[in-house]
């Protein structure tokens, strides 16, 4: 699915390297944030002793109990997701 935005403004300024600057930044903030993310999935995957794919499985299978843990795990596990997905967003936009 391609999208499009257009962006106008009255400053007298360039826009392009504004907004390529803030691209770059965004997604740098992202990938530190997912470099965080990965870091707790590892601590649950290390604790519990199995994979964060594993545990999603069984977690919404139902074999596994609503333990605390389990919730910020599954947690941490959809936010990596969306993590990736606003990354690769934004590596993959084109400014025309």
């Amino acid at each position: 699915m391609s999208q499009q935005v257009r962006i106008t403004s009255p400053a007298s300024v360039p826009l392009r390297p504004l907004i390529e600057a803030a691209l770059r930044d965004e997604a740098r903030l992202l990938e530190r944030s997912i470099r965080r993310t990965l870091e707790r999935l590892r601590h649950f995957e290390t604790r519990y002793g199995m994979p964060s794919e594993e545990f999603e499985r069984r977690f919404q299978a139902g074999e596994l109990d609503d333990h605390p843990d389990f919730i910020e795990w599954f947690g941490e596990l959809t936010f990596y997701r969306l993590l990736l997905a606003q990354r690769d967003a934004l590596l993959g936009a084109e400014i025309q």
